[in-house]
């Protein structure tokens, strides 16, 4: 199950061959495992569910290359990539783990790296 809310902070971003508009937000995921863990393929699913609910744009294309520790304030990064093939880096940081539910907040880069 997965729950979801909107942090206090947000920000904005424009990504001009995306056009998307990306704004900070949380997530929660529960495991049923005795060591929480988000594997890299369910973070980068939540994360891309989540951004596309709050900013209303189709659901970006985001990969993590690591599964997110359960443990208060453990980080990792993942990338969006837009259509045009710049990237985007976002942070995902744990804020609370309470058993095996793992909350975390997602925060995306103030400026996305352009197309090699």
């Amino acid at each position: 199950m997965i729950k979801r809310s909107l942090s206090a902070a947000s920000w904005g971003l424009s990504a001009t061959a995306a056009g998307v508009l990306l704004v900070g937000c949380s997530g929660s995921v529960s495991l049923g495992t005795s060591t929480p863990e988000v594997s890299k393929d369910k973070l980068a699913d939540t994360v891309a569910e989540r951004l596309a609910a709050t900013t209303g744009q189709a659901k970006p294309d985001i990969t993590c290359p690591e599964a997110l520790e359960g443990k208060a304030d453990a980080t990792t990064r993942c990338a969006l990539t837009a259509t045009d093939g710049s990237t985007l880096g976002v942070t995902v940081t744990v804020s609370a783990v309470d058993g095996d539910n793992v909350d975390f907040g997602i925060k995306a880069d103030d400026t996305p790296t352009p197309a090699s």
